[in-house]
């Protein structure tokens, strides 16, 4: 490997040299990187909606920050996902969130077709499109074909979902040869990704490098980032399944022979061998590193290495915040927060906080207005009016309903404040328990003449909701039970768009102390319930007083700023693969 140091500063004009090279020196970039040996990082989800690629949840929002973090700080990096023939579009049809299915074209959002790999599967050489978009330094790479489907289509285990996982797996490997790539590192984000360094496992075994030397440096070159917590949720596949979709695509006998030995009664979950085949793991958040129930297939607890999440600043706050954060040398131009952050923060005065709302409040009305409200209302805010948000997938343990276990009380606090609640966040697809409970929620709400016209569903959560949700809002509500979240990264872009947080210390937020923010807890649901209610009473005070305001939101950018950086993110993820 080539350990010259490669570093690209993403501006054009350097005016402050000292400045530019204080910031090099705190990145540590002596990476053994370079445009043909890059950084591979590998995902089945990827929420781009900028590049015509539309994922679930927070993991593909999380992989679209990274690559573009990646760009901004010159590093040599591809990004490999399916590219999804067809999306789905939640609406609102008589009071209850559908589903809409739209095609896409990756001709529609500059990619170009680069040629065709080919995968075996059930006795069949499937044909797949190879798609690239390049940047400056960094690519998008896809596979496709017209029957791939959608994201997560098929039920977990079932033989499309494997499909799926193989072509991304080996044919995305064989996209990287084509294009002449070499990776130098292997990032996997969840066990979907392991197929592709099964292929490059098989690739060294197969011309000629012994199988334990083989062994040893795909687990040396090779990440595994996990997101969830617990082992036991994961999907299984049968060795039968294997026999169709896997072991047609590997050439080598000791490869096969590897994998056959990893079925425990005819079954495999992938974490088991995508824990075996990589050296390096890593956790989202400090918590989840610590806490994440893992085993290798001796019934050993993983170790993970903690790499908090962290968002890409440049896409999610606003511009006015962030030119305050460079104009004060709160952030410096890569991303970083800079030695001196946490003083510069005192010129973040209350007249500021206020001048960045009201511009924040008018692009969340430039969003807002072309999306209804569960009653068909469209919605527009004042800079008077006052928002809670709760903005983020809509399944049970991030509890979305939590804040309507009673009524009366969430009446008396939004009424006191004239106050409004707004509530955006996908449904999985065929999630008949989460669909029935915001069926419920709405019911509620209808029921009672203040709250019907404060309490807002805004259906078909995406990029750009977030974005006018987090800038125009007051106070974002983040209640997961602690425990369950890995990490999440919605908060994050709140707390830089100056919002206060109100939220349990799970995920990524217990990477701090809880004094930083408005915390929710309690021994059992009633108490947190009692706590978040008090917390939201404390959030609309502080509101209406300036040196609360300015104490609470200047506390929580301290705690947090070096937290949700994404230049931090990808430096931490530098720093590990390649240690000084």
């Amino acid at each position: 490997m080539n350990d010259e140091p490669y570093f690209y500063h993403p501006l054009e004009n350097i005016e402050d040299i000292d400045e530019f090279e204080a910031a090099v020196e705190r990145t540590q970039f002596n990476k053994a990187l370079s445009p043909e040996r890059p950084y591979t990082y590998w995902t089945l989800e990827l929420y781009d909606q900028e590049n015509g690629i539309r994922g679930g949840g927070g993991l593909g929002v999380l992989a679209a920050d990274t690559r573009r973090v990646a760009e901004q700080m010159g590093v040599p990096f591809v990004l490999i996902t399916p590219f999804y023939p067809s999306e789905s579009k939640q609406v609102m049809q008589n009071g209850h969130v559908s589903d809409e299915h739209l095609p896409v074209d990756y001709h529609d959002f500059g990619f170009r077709l680069v040629d065709n790999v080919y995968v075996k599967c059930c006795g069949n050489l499937c044909k797949l499109d190879v798609v690239e978009k390049r940047f400056r330094n960094t690519r998008i790479v896809c596979v496709t074909e017209p029957n791939f489907g959608e994201l997560y289509s098929g039920m977990s285990g079932s033989d499309h979902r494997l499909y799926q996982e193989v072509s991304l797996g080996f044919g995305g490997y064989a996209a990287l040869k084509l294009l002449g790539l070499k990776p130098a590192i292997m990032q996997l984000n969840e066990v979907a990704t392991f197929f592709a360094a099964l292929a490059r496992l098989d690739e060294l075994a197969s011309n000629g490098m012994d199988f334990y030397e083989a062994v040893v440096y795909t687990r040396k070159h090779t990440l595994y980032t996990n997101h969830t917590l617990v082992q036991a949720a994961e999907a299984e596949f049968s060795e039968e399944q294997f026999e169709r979709f896997v072991y047609p695509n590997l050439k080598s006998p000791a490869v096969k022979k590897w994998m056959r030995d990893k079925f425990e009664n005819g079954r495999l979950k992938l974490s088991s061998v995508t824990i075996e085949i990589a050296e390096l793991r890593s956790g989202v958040s400090k918590l989840h590193a610590r806490v994440a129930n893992y085993r290798d297939i001796s019934g050993n607890k993983v170790k993970f290495r903690a790499v908090t999440n962290g968002v890409d600043l440049e896409k999610w706050v606003l511009p006015e915040i962030l030119t305050f954060y460079r104009k004060y040398d709160i952030i410096d131009n890569i991303g970083l927060p800079t030695p001196g952050f946490r003083d510069a923060l005192e010129n973040l005065s209350s007249e500021k906080i206020r001048e960045f709302k009201r511009a924040g409040r008018e692009i969340l009305n430039s969003v807002l207005a072309d999306r209804p409200d569960q009653n068909g209302q469209i919605l527009h805010f004042s800079d008077e009016d006052f928002i809670f948000d709760f903005k983020r997938r809509f399944v049970d343990y991030k509890r979305p309903d939590l804040a309507f276990r009673d009524l009366n009380r969430l009446k008396k606090i939004l009424k006191e404040r004239d106050a409004h609640y707004i509530i955006a966040g996908r449904i999985h697809t065929g999630d008949s328990v989460m669909g029935a409970k915001l069926d419920k929620l709405l019911a509620d709400v209808e029921s009672d003449e203040f709250l019907n016209t404060h309490v807002h569903y805004l259906a078909n959560y995406d990029e750009e909701l977030a974005f006018g949700l987090s800038c125009g809002s007051n106070v974002a509500i983040n209640v997961p039970i602690v425990g369950l979240e890995a990490c999440g990264t919605s908060w994050m872009k709140d707390v830089a768009n100056l919002n206060l947080l109100i939220s349990t210390h799970d995920g990524g937020v217990a990477d701090v102390s809880a004094e930083n923010y408005l915390n929710v807890h309690g021994v059992n649901e009633d108490e947190e319930l009692e706590e978040l209610y008090r917390r939201m009473e404390e959030a609309i005070s502080a509101w209406e007083n300036d040196f609360d305001l300015e104490f609470l939101l200047q506390k929580q950018l301290a705690a947090f700023l070096p937290v949700i950086s994404g230049a931090r993110m990808m430096k931490d993820y530098l720093d590990y693969l390649f240690p000084a």
